[in-house]
């Protein structure tokens, strides 16, 4: 390979630091997601995600130790990790992993909003309890992140005045909720590593 290219100017001050750049974003897109994996529990994906993580970050330090003298290394590097934080945290929120404990208190009637919770498929527990205003109902649910919008969106239709609350949950078993799309199913979803029990 000629030589002579690596040593240009062109290679040295803009096709090094992109690839700098890109390499950064790649490798901080793969903390971010398996960081999330971790916490999620997910303990065979996580040492996957970190492996080609620290792969590239040792191929994009290595550049750096060689041009010390290359600024537009310094700030492609940089650049690289905050953009990495942006994307890892973008894609991590199209995947929308995990689950999440939604609970919906209303004090009108919740029965049209109930049935059609469990007409889509979602587990619901209703239970009876008093407000500050008198009697309501507080329904308990756990649904899977991508399923959020839509249950949000059957709030609003159903009982638009309702206080909801969300929390992640770690890990949920023997659960009811909709069947899933494979068509849906990303790469980084793995499916083949979900041992938990399928909800009934």
């Amino acid at each position: 390979m000629d030589t002579a290219f690596f040593n240009s100017s062109w290679y040295t001050w803009v096709i090094l630091p992109v690839l700098i750049f890109c390499a950064r974003v790649v490798d901080v897109s793969f903390g971010t997601l398996r960081i999330v994996y971790i916490s999620k529990g997910r303990r065979f994906i996580a040492p996957l995600l970190g492996f080609v993580e620290i792969l590239i970050w040792l191929l994009a330090i290595g550049q750096i130790f060689k041009n010390l003298n290359n600024v537009a290394c310094y700030i492609a590097y940089a650049g690289g990790f905050a953009t990495g934080n942006y994307v890892g945290i973008w894609i991590e929120n199209k995947l929308a992993l995990g689950t999440q404990v939604l609970r919906i208190i209303t004090s009108r009637d919740a029965t049209e909003l109930t049935t059609n919770l469990k007409s889509r498929g979602y587990g619901i527990t209703l239970v009876d309890a008093e407000g500050a205003k008198g009697p309501v109902k507080i329904i308990f649910t756990i649904i899977k992140r991508k399923d959020f919008p839509e249950v949000v969106n059957l709030i609003h239709t159903y009982n638009p005045k309702s206080f909801y609350s969300v929390e992640d949950v770690r890990l949920a078993k023997e659960g009811i909720f909709p069947p899933s799309n494979p068509r849906t199913s990303g790469f980084f979803t793995f499916p083949r590593f979900r041992f938990e029990r399928k909800g009934k």
